[in-house]
């Protein structure tokens, strides 16, 4: 039988030695996602503007929410809300599907020669590019209103890093779960809703009294959320401290999820 390595650079190892693979991968899964439909690709710019109105309609109409700091207007409450759900988006797009990652590409599975551990470099790429196209989206309204755009939204590569590795891990992990238990895809999409409203997307993080707070950053999502908003909108650059111990820890979760799926995928062919 097959040894897979489960050593940490084979996770980077594999994705450059499969990069044109995957690159394809990408662009099959992008356009396959839009395909049949009247508008295409198109909805890719639609959904996050669509979901944007709902929530800034909800949040600072309905229930009138308002940011702690900043002169409180819809405008300012709608692209710090959107800049909250870029990352949360790309979290919750990446993780639900991972359960199924799997299970959904058997003949994949079947073939010897296919490195069925690019999957979720697959998924993530997809994901990536939607939140690309929101990113656009926030900076040309930003530009609309505001004008140009704060210098230090050129962090964003450094603060998405951490987030990408996090990702990445629970996504080999739940992608080799949902091969073994099939509910892990119901459990997942209990979890990101919940993680939604724990995380502080719809609220800024000094909203909580401080004997909260520091719960509030044992979620993984706060800190990337919370400096990407800095970044993008208040114009402050990214706690380096803090970014060198999510990245530290995040290539440390990136790592076990690798390696529980190279250790268990030998028994994905029995169970398919």
């Amino acid at each position: 039988m097959q040894n897979f390595s489960i050593y940490p650079q084979e996770m980077l190892t594999s994705f450059w030695r499969n990069r044109s693979l995957i690159n394809a991968l990408i662009k099959r899964d992008i356009l396959g996602r839009y395909r049949g439909s009247l508008m295409g690709i198109m909805w890719s710019f639609l959904n996050p503007l669509l979901m944007l109105a709902v929530y800034t309609f909800v949040f600072s109409v309905v229930f009138k929410a308002r940011w702690g700091t900043g002169n409180g207007s819809r405008a300012e409450f709608a692209l710090v809300l959107f800049a909250g759900l870029i990352v949360f988006n790309l979290f919750s797009e990446c993780i639900v599907r991972a359960p199924s990652l799997i299970v959904s590409n058997t003949n994949y599975v079947k073939k010897v020669v296919f490195p069925i551990e690019i999957l979720p470099w697959v998924s993530m790429g997809s994901a990536m590019f939607h939140s690309s196209v929101s990113l656009a989206i926030w900076l040309l309204v930003y530009v609309g209103i505001f004008g140009i755009p704060q210098l230090t939204a050129l962090f964003l590569p450094l603060i998405f890093l951490p987030l990408v590795f996090f990702i990445m891990g629970l996504s080999w992990a739940l992608a080799s779960l949902g091969v073994y238990l099939r509910d892990a895809s119901q459990f997942v999409g209990i979890l990101t809703t919940i993680m939604m409203f724990l995380s502080p997307i719809f609220f800024p993080a000094t909203a909580l009294p401080e004997e909260y707070r520091n719960l509030l950053f044992l979620n993984p999502l706060t800190p990337a959320i919370e400096q990407t908003r800095n970044a993008l909108y208040w114009g402050e650059a990214p706690n380096i401290t803090m970014l060198s111990t999510y990245l530290i820890a995040s290539m440390l979760i990136a790592w076990v999820g690798f390696a529980w799926f190279q250790k268990t995928r030998k028994g994905f062919a029995d169970v398919l």
